[in-house]
Parts: structure tokens; C-alpha cells; sequence
């Protein structure tokens, strides 16, 4: 307590040890010894016209004139309102102040006793293990609490919040450069950069982390002080509670859960935590390493119905009609918060339910059904499992019916124990959607039907997105359709898109004569496929020539092969720009 005692004994208050962090004037120094006096002696609040009298008398009313001192130290956050006084800084005036009560802060409080608010920041150095770097950003933790309660008797621009925002940004800043020196793979650093959480979803994960290694008193678990924690003023409050809302990242990904709890009030309270396998992740990163993730890459080689496909377009990539990119456009949609919120409220979709969608794509070869599917799951940021339909029947000769049902039961197996949802793509399925015999037939018109009951009945169970892609739709069953949430269909482009088509597809860097026409090219009625094929032989080519350059007629001589069949039937990725 050398502090205190000093600040009390010494007479020249600007030789005692704590003035030079006061940063205030000699006056306003005279009247916080005062209380400070006053709170030894069992006073914790004072009159603001008792103390202004006691310091200054009351001659002349030179008190009155010293009013201005309590309001400049209302700013600071030396002192704080009583507790049965109800103004706020920015609205109270002067004379309001005068018959109040005031009390010193904690700040001053701490002040006294420690003899400096500074705070120890860290050298720039690379943390050598997950509880150094854990260490730091408690301490960022208790610097947002700080400012929380300076907040809740100051202004915004207070002197003191100010204070312990730089600090907090300094901080900050000394934490992402320690992270960039650091070798060792810190956990936490992973959720956030794998989740992309921004810098409020991360205050937040990390204040229930320190719940979970340090309180006793879950006093950060609450939604309101998690969301004043990161808001500054009550906009803020209002715009952040939705960090913590239903379709939020935090909790679509599942990084943190809550339990639901009736209040004092009749009301339902909420209590977040962070969800246990994350914890343990972050609490035992040592075990997490010698227990290898299932992946789907790991997977994928001990089965022989799927294939594994990373996308690499999306659908910014892909040239579509306007009312099939609307269609998509729509489809994504339910990966927004709101619309996620919503649905969940109307008991629409189920909590955590994911993207729930089963659809068709259907048109004719070449004009971009599959690429299109790849294009989506990467918009969507998911990986594929896709299934050749075609193969069904000739690949398991009697077992036809058992492997429909095998194709979903693999797929939920690899799901569940990698713990994530691919899209499930099923190529060429017109078998699986045509319409079904009504009539005697023989044994291939049953075996078919079943076969085809077994997929509808899977269709039926099916949680997450599925997509199946058709030549033609006049023939699928009507049942078929009911169960299938979108019915797509591409055509051929038009002239305007075959344009576009060209334009993204031609090669930059390749030498092209005087007089090329990408406008002449674009009258031929190709597909997005055939664009492709026409330009991948026309390059082949041109590339064996001395002198390589793209001739208007050699486009023109391919294009005419490929109207007259010569390459045959191409079952394309196309209508799509980029990619393989």
C-alpha cells in the first residue's frame, strides 16, 4: 500500500509517486486526495458541494466556480457517479452535478495500489507453446472488460476508454506479429483462419475460452455481455446480437453451443460455450496431433462407388441464362444468416440442419449440367462425391436394386465420419427418373421399378445437397418430381452467350490474325461443350504449325467437323468458362 500511504503523507501532491500517471490538473489532484481520505475513513462517497467547500471554501461562491473540476474528472475516470445517482456524462450538466454524490473508481482505485495502470505488453518474440500465446490474449480479454467498465459511467471519447483502447490495439498488434515468427501450429489460430472469423467472433470465442480456463463464475457467458463486450456504443449492441443469433457463423459451424435457462423474469436467458470437440482441440493440442482427422481423401480410396471431386469454378466462373443463375443465386441464399434465422423460426429447416436442397439439372450434352454442379459446391465451398448412374445396371448385373441403397449408405457413412456434407452428385440419372412400368412386363421392367422405388425412398430420407443431372425431362416420374426441390434447365446459348463463352475461353497470350472475329465465331449454334472441343482441337492444330497463329480459317474448319458429327457425341462439361 507504499502508494497510497505516499499519495496521503506527501504534501506536494506533484511529488508523490502516482501524479505523473494522473495526467490531470494540480486542483483536480487536491480534490481526489480529499476522497481519497474520506474512502480511509469509511466514507465511500461524497457531496460534490461538501467537498468543493472543504477543499476551496464557499466565499464568494469560489466553490461554485470549481464545479467544472468534478465533470473533467467524471472524464477521466478518476471518479465515478454514487450509486443512487442516475445521470449520464453526456447529457447531465454542471449545476445537476452540484448536490450529487461521487465516489472514487476502480481505476483510481487500482492506481492507488498498484502505482501504474500501464500494462506489461509482451516482447515480439515467437510463442514457443499454445498457453504463452493464450496468456496474451486473456490479457486482450481483460482489457475489453475494462473498457466495459469504464463505459458504463463515461463518455466514448472519455480519456480513459481512449487509454484502454490503444492499449487493446497495441496489443493487438504485438499478438499478429508474434503469431507470424511463430513455428508451431497454434490451434486457435487454425479455427479462426478455417472458420474465417472476423475480429468481434474471435473476441467472443475467446472470451468463453477464458470462461472456460479461469472463471469460476461464468460472468462472460452471458449474450449480453458478450455482445457489450464488443460493441461501443447501443447501435453496436443492437448490429452484434446477431454474431450470437441463430444462423450466425459461430453457431452454424458449431464453434460455440449454448444452453437455454429460465431467468429471474419469466424470460429465457442464454449461456454460451465453446463446443467440446474444439475445447479439447485447444486444450490437449498434443493429443490432437497423434489423433489423425478422418478425411474424405482418406476414405474415398477403401470404396468404389464415388468419386472425389474438388471444384475449381464457381459459378462466377459459369455462363448461365439469367433465370438459371436467379435459380442458383436463390439457392445460396440459404447459407444467409437471416434467411437461415427465419426459416428456423417458421419451423421450416431444422437447427443446424445445414443446406438442404435435391435437384435436377436438366438439358441436353454440352451445356454445362455437371460443371455447373461443381461450380455450386464450390460457391458453396464443398467438395463432391458424384456417382455415374449409367454404370448402375451394367456394373452390377443382379445387384441393382442393393447398390441404390449402397450408393446412399456409403454416402452417409463417409459423411458422418468426417464429419462433413458433401454434395452428392448423381451423373446421368435419367434411368433412375424416367417413369415407371405400370404394366405386367418381365423381369427387367421390375427389376427396374424397384429399383427405382428403392431410390425414391432414399430421396425421400435424404438430408443435405443432392443434385442429379438429366438429358431429358419429359419421361421422370411425376413422384420423382415432387420430391425434388429445384428443376433447372439449361439450353444451348444464345448467340449473346456463346459470345461471352468465346471471349473467357480464348487464350490471352495466343497471337491471333489481323481480321479474328470472336462475332463471326459465335453465329455457329454450338454448345458450351462443343466451344470447348472445337477450341481445344483448334489449338492442337495451330500448335504444330511454324508459325503459331490463330486463323479464322482454322476455328472455321473445326467447327464444321464438329457440326457434321466427325468427333461424335462430346458429354461435355461445358457452357462454362474455366476450368477442366
Amino acid at each position: 500500500m507504499r502508494y497510497l500511504i505516499d499519495f496521503l503523507e506527501i504534501k506536494d501532491i506533484q511529488k508523490t509517486q502516482i501524479f505523473e500517471h494522473l495526467k490531470c490538473e494540480l486542483e483536480e489532484a487536491k480534490m481526489l486526495k480529499k476522497m481519497t481520505e474520506s474512502y480511509i475513513n469509511g466514507s465511500v462517497e461524497v457531496v460534490v458541494s461538501e467537498l468543493l467547500v472543504s477543499i476551496f471554501g464557499d466565499k464568494n461562491f469560489s466553490h461554485v466556480k470549481h464545479l467544472p473540476l468534478v465533470k473533467s474528472l467524471l472524464d477521466q475516470g478518476w471518479i465515478t457517479h454514487g450509486s443512487f445517482v442516475n445521470l449520464k456524462i453526456g447529457e447531465v450538466s454542471n449545476i445537476e452535478l452540484f448536490n450529487s454524490t461521487i465516489a472514487l473508481s476502480s481505476t483510481f482505485l487500482k492506481l492507488l495500489e498498484e502505482g501504474t495502470l500501464e500494462v506489461d505488453l509482451p516482447d515480439i518474440t515467437e510463442y514457443t507453446d499454445h498457453l504463452e500465446y493464450l496468456k496474451d490474449q486473456f490479457l486482450r480479454i481483460d482489457l475489453y472488460q475494462q473498457v466495459g467498465l469504464t463505459k458504463q459511467n463515461l463518455t466514448q471519447n472519455s480519456i480513459s476508454t481512449s487509454r484502454l483502447r490503444s492499449k487493446i490495439q497495441e496489443l493487438e498488434i504485438r499478438i499478429a506479429e508474434r503469431v507470424k515468427k511463430t513455428k508451431i501450429d497454434i490451434v486457435v489460430e487454425n479455427i479462426f483462419k478455417d472458420n474465417e472469423l472476423s475480429p468481434k467472433e474471435q473476441v467472443i470465442f475467446l472470451a468463453l475460452l477464458k470462461e472456460e480456463y479461469a472463471s469460476e463464475f461464468d460472468s462472460l457467458r452471458d449474450m449480453n455481455t458478450l455482445v457489450s463486450l464488443i460493441s461501443f456504443d447501443d447501435y453496436e449492441k443492437i448490429k452484434n446480437r446477431a454474431l450470437l443469433e441463430e444462423g450466425s457463423k459461430l453457431i452454424e459451424n458449431e464453434i460455440i453451443d449454448y444452453d437455454e435457462m429460465l431467468n429471474g423474469f419469466g424470460g429465457v436467458s442464454r449461456s454460451f460455450y465453446i463446443s467440446e470437440e474444439l475445447l479439447q482441440k485447444i486444450m490437449h493440442p498434443d493429443k490432437e496431433k497423434k489423433s489423425k482427422k478422418i478425411k474424405l481423401d482418406m476414405l474415398i480410396s477403401e470404396q468404389d462407388l464415388f468419386e472425389l471431386v474438388d471444384p475449381k469454378t464457381t459459378l462466377d466462373d459459369v455462363v448461365l441464362t439469367p433465370k438459371t443463375r436467379e435459380l442458383l443465386d436463390n439457392l445460396l441464399k440459404q447459407l444467409d444468416r437471416n434467411v437461415v434465422r427465419l426459416l428456423r423460426e417458421w419451423g421450416i429447416k431444422e437447427r443446424r440442419s445445414g443446406v438442404d436442397a435435391k435437384i435436377i439439372f436438366y438439358g441436353p450434352p454440352g451445356t454445362g449440367k455437371t460443371m455447373t454442379a461443381l461450380s455450386l459446391a464450390k460457391s458453396m465451398k464443398k467438395r463432391v462425391l458424384s456417382f455415374d448412374c449409367s454404370k448402375i445396371l451394367s456394373k452390377y448385373v443382379g445387384e441393382s436394386e442393393q447398390n441404390v441403397r449402397r450408393i446412399f449408405d456409403t454416402y452417409k457413412d463417409m459423411a458422418q465420419k468426417t464429419k462433413s456434407e458433401p454434395v452428392l452428385l448423381l451423373n446421368e440419372a435419367d434411368q433412375f427418373l424416367s417413369a415407371r412400368s405400370t404394366e405386367g412386363g418381365g423381369s427387367a421392367d421390375k427389376m427396374h421399378n424397384q429399383m427405382q422405388n428403392i431410390f425414391l425412398e432414399q430421396i425421400e430420407k435424404f438430408s443435405g445437397m443432392l443434385i442429379a443431372t438429366t438429358n431429358l425431362l419429359e419421361n421422370i416420374d411425376s413422384a420423382f418430381s415432387r420430391r425434388f426441390d429445384y428443376k433447372i434447365a439449361f439450353e444451348k446459348p444464345t448467340q449473346k452467350q456463346r459470345l461471352e463463352l468465346w471471349r473467357k475461353l480464348l487464350p490471352e497470350n495466343a497471337v491471333y490474325e489481323e481480321n479474328f472475329s470472336i462475332e463471326e465465331l459465335s453465329k455457329y449454334a454450338l454448345s458450351g461443350g462443343q466451344i470447348k472441343l472445337v477450341l481445344k482441337n483448334c489449338a492442337l492444330r495451330v500448335a504444330v504449325k511454324e508459325e503459331p497463329i490463330f486463323l479464322m480459317e482454322d476455328f472455321i474448319a473445326t467447327i464444321q467437323r464438329e457440326i457434321k458429327g466427325v468427333f461424335g457425341e462430346e458429354k461435355s462439361m461445358g457452357f462454362v468458362a474455366g476450368g477442366n
